[in-house]
């Protein structure tokens, strides 16, 4: 249980640092900093998209070696990137369900917010680092 919680601890301290990361790349992109050249600027699509894959490749590295702390291998490379394809529709789903409901966009923000993290923290713990 103790494992879990330290786990469960380490995967909050990374999922907050990787939101961080996210937010910068994705607004550099868009102010045209991103690798140093200001003359690439980009959309929000193309600047969130840049933003996910160098997150998820930190929020791997992180989570792997010191949430986890195991090591990097094909095989939890391979169903970590599984588990961010489920969480990207699943917080997809999330947020239409709270649209349907009546949430205000908002609250689908919350809603996401408040269930994925459980819901990645349970996937990485019984699926992708077992």
């Amino acid at each position: 249980m103790k494992q879990h919680l330290v786990r469960g601890f380490r995967f909050g301290v990374t999922g907050v640092a990787n939101t961080g990361i996210h937010a910068l790349v994705a607004v550099l992109c868009l102010e045209g900093f991103f690798l140093g050249v200001p003359a690439l600027v980009a959309g929000p699509v193309v600047a969130n998209g840049v933003a996910f894959v160098v997150a998820t490749a930190f929020s791997y590295v992180v989570n792997t070696l010191w949430s986890f702390s195991t090591e990097m291998n094909r095989r939890n490379f391979q169903r970590f990137i599984v588990v961010a394809a489920i969480g990207l529709f699943a917080a997809m789903a999330l947020a239409r369900l709270a649209e349907l409901i009546g949430l205000p966009p908002l609250g689908g923000v919350v809603l996401v917010v408040c269930v994925m993290p459980f819901v990645n923290f349970g996937l990485h713990a019984f699926w992708t680092y077992r």
